[in-house]
C-alpha cells in the first residue's frame, strides 16, 4: 500500500514494521531502508532531509537506528508534493520550521503555500501554451505527410 499525500496524521503505510514505539507497540516503525523502498527516496536523501531540518525529529532505537512512524511517512509524501511544485528547498525547510513552531504560524504557512500555488498555476499556463504550439505542429506534420489533421 502506498503512503498518502496528506498531513492529517492518517497514514496508509504497510504494517510490516521493524520495531515498536513508546506507545506499547501500537505504532509501526520503519527503518530507513524500508522508508527508502516505500518512498523512492534514497537513504542518503532521507538523512539529508533530516540534517537540513526538512524532516521533523526522527525517533531512534536504543542502537541509534532511525525509526520512521506513519506520521513521518505522511510528511515525506507531502514534501514530495512540494518538490513536484518546484518549491525551493529553502522554502520547504522554512515551511517545516513554521510547522514545528506551532499554530501561531498558520498564516505564514498559508501565505507560503499560496505563493507556491501561484507559481504552479503560472507554470500550468505556460505548459498549456506550449501544448497548444505542439498540437499545431503535430497537426501540420499530419497534413504534410498525407494524413488528416488531428
Amino acid at each position: 500500500m502506498s503512503v498518502i499525500a496528506s498531513t492529517s496524521g492518517t497514514a496508509t503505510a504497510g504494517t510490516t514494521a521493524s520495531g515498536t514505539g513508546t506507545d506499547g507497540g501500537r505504532t509501526p516503525h520503519h527503518t530507513i531502508s524500508e522508508v527508502a523502498a516505500l518512498t523512492g527516496l534514497s537513504a542518503h536523501t532521507l538523512r539529508w532531509y533530516e540534517r537540513i531540518g526538512l524532516m521533523p525529529h526522527v525517533d531512534r532505537s536504543h542502537t541509534g537506528q532511525r525509526r520512521f512512524t506513519p506520521r513521518d511517512l505522511d510528511w515525506l509524501a507531502f514534501v514530495g508534493k512540494l518538490r513536484l511544485t518546484g518549491m525551493p528547498v529553502a522554502d520547504m525547510v522554512r515551511y517545516a520550521e513554521l510547522v514545528r513552531a506551532g499554530d501561531h504560524t498558520r498564516e505564514e504557512r498559508r501565505e507560503l503555500l499560496e505563493a507556491t500555488r501561484r507559481d504552479v498555476l503560472a507554470r500550468v499556463t505556460e505548459l498549456q501554451d506550449t501544448l497548444a504550439v505542439l498540437d499545431v505542429k503535430i497537426a501540420h506534420y499530419g497534413t504534410a505527410c498525407g494524413g488528416t489533421p488531428s
